[in-house]
């Protein structure tokens, strides 16, 4: 039986580069792979004829000798993968390759995975908003694993070296095959690092790292707040066989406070006033975070009006204008009342009876008549 043009097989123009060229196999091989399509005979051949044609186009040689003479030009130098003449990459090298990012590796082909990274450190720091708008500069104390000195982090007594791990041959990894489907695993015995120690440091006991407390400084900036993360690079823990060095993230938590209220850049905060002084107007001292201010309060203010006081807000940590400070009024009723101030009350009670000194109750009250006179 004569066989199909190998761009026809997986879909692509003769003109396709290897990257377009990979993806379209792994599409189409992910479709018709036999772990997926069990007992399908039809599937299983759909998926030999794509790992083929893809074994062969994918090699700039194999390819030119192809495009310029057909099938017979390398009909004896494959085998697809399966079983076939000599010469050519196995099934196992092609799946590799291109799923090996989802399987947990690389191709196989001698890929050294190298020493582990250290892990990443979070410390949680609350501050107070004051602290969080102005910047601080905190020391804290967070246990660690460092680079053991004695070996130098390699694990090693000293004097002596690691040795490549004869397991993985100092890949780190080691293949599992199991018919048409393989994959990579971290090595058993020197787990991933391609090393191991026989003769191991009596200070860390062979793992290059010992746990130690340390203390750092840290400079909050201005302007942070709760949520926002601070990275130290490289405080992190260190990495067993002399890897790379974690990074230390703090996390920054501002507690709430007792007079102002938080939102973004801006402040708020409610002051209270005394129903005399909302109605005769003046001068009203209110507190910012740079120190007191004169609020002018105009005659005739009401409950819930907000006075809005420019550049007493925060700086943003990331730049930009300062915020501002909107105070809310909240109008008080007074109480424990002598007996000469109730009277007092009552003679201006009378006095504004059926008058309109007040004018969101009368439009109240004329929209509830109005109701009832439609009801």
């Amino acid at each position: 039986m004569s066989k199909r043009d190998y761009y026809e097989v997986l879909g692509v123009s003769k003109d396709i580069d290897g990257k377009e060229l990979k993806k379209a196999y792994r599409k189409k091989a992910m479709k018709y792979h036999p772990d997926r399509n069990p007992g399908d005979a039809s599937a299983e051949e759909k998926f030999k004829e794509l790992s083929e044609a893809y074994e062969v186009l994918s090699d700039g040689d194999k390819r030119a000798a192809y495009d310029r003479y057909g099938h017979s030009a390398v009909d004896g130098s494959q085998g697809g993968g399966f079983g076939g003449g000599g010469g050519g990459s196995d099934f196992g090298d092609i799946f590799g390759d291109v799923f090996g990012d989802i399987f947990g590796g690389g191709g196989g082909r001698g890929r050294q995975q190298g020493p582990p990274r250290g892990a990443d450190l979070r410390y949680s720091m609350e501050l107070t908003l004051e602290e969080a708008v102005r910047g601080v500069e905190k020391k804290i104390r967070i246990p660690t694993l460092v680079s053991c000195k004695p070996c130098d982090g390699s694990g090693a007594k000293p004097g002596s070296k690691p040795t490549t791990c004869g397991t993985c041959n100092g890949h780190g990894q080691v293949r599992m095959q199991q018919g048409f489907f393989a994959v990579q695993q971290t090595c058993p015995r020197c787990h991933g690092r391609g090393q191991v120690i026989d003769d191991p440091c009596n200070s860390c006991g062979g793992r290059g790292v010992n746990e130690e407390t340390k203390t750092l400084s840290v400079k909050i900036p201005s302007g942070v707040d709760t949520g926002d993360r601070i990275r130290l690079s490289g405080e992190g823990e260190a990495a067993p066989g002399g890897g790379q060095t974690g990074d230390l993230y703090v996390q920054v938590s501002v507690k709430q406070h007792a007079i102002f209220e938080r939102d973004g850049k801006n402040l708020y905060c409610e002051v209270p006033i005394n129903f005399a002084d909302a109605a005769l107007g003046g001068d009203l001292e209110v507190p910012t975070l740079g120190g007191r201010v004169k609020l002018a309060i105009p005659e005739g203010t009401q409950t819930g009006k907000v006075f809005r006081l420019r550049g007493k807000g925060i700086k943003p940590v990331r730049g930009g204008s300062i915020g501002d400070l909107l105070c809310k009024v909240v109008v008080e009723t007074p109480v424990g009342l002598s007996a000469e101030q109730k009277a007092l009350l009552a003679q201006f009670r009378e006095s504004t009876t059926g008058k309109k000194h007040s004018p969101k109750s009368s439009g109240w009250f004329d929209s509830v008549k109005s109701f009832f006179d439609g009801v």
